[in-house]
């Protein structure tokens, strides 16, 4: 696939959630299997290899893909309780964004759901969090806490 290709595909989808202004749940468009999800870059475009989804790969067989939820939340904090349980496992400076990105994954056993945490450059208040996969449990915490926060969300439209 020509990089011409791709950074066309992820700006469409990129300026398509972008431009409703509406910050909240959105579920990540399907991007190439063969392209590296944590490598989109802050204007939209992509910097993958495609060479890494083809190592191990029989013909035919495709990679077996998670759902990805993004929200935006106005938060001066970083991290929000969502009622579950996160070890984090790894942060890395990302290009054109002068907040670092941290990876969490739940804590229960046997779940396998990840997150991502970063704050925007352009708008500081704002932090984009990104989950992969589906819980296999409950919520852990207490539910009143996380009722707190839902309230206090800024949802724009």
């Amino acid at each position: 696939m020509s990089l011409n290709m791709i950074n066309s595909y992820a700006s469409t989808d990129f300026e398509s959630t972008k431009g409703s202004g509406l910050l909240g749940l959105m579920q990540e468009m399907q991007a190439p299997a063969s392209l590296d999800f944590d490598s989109i870059s802050q204007n939209g475009g992509f910097a993958g290899s495609e060479s890494e989804g083809k190592l191990g790969k029989r013909k035919g067989e495709k990679k077996v893909r998670k759902p990805k939820y993004a929200f935006q939340t106005r938060s001066r904090v970083d991290i929000l309780d969502d009622g579950y349980r996160w070890r984090k496992y790894g942060q890395k400076a990302v290009k054109n964004n002068k907040f670092p990105r941290s990876y969490y994954r739940c804590t229960h056993q046997g779940c396998s759901v990840k997150k991502q945490v970063q704050r925007l450059t352009n708008d500081e208040g704002v932090v984009v969090t990104t989950y992969e996969g589906m819980h296999s449990h409950q919520i852990e915490k207490s539910p009143d806490n996380f009722e707190h926060i839902l309230s206090q969300m800024q949802i724009f439209s």
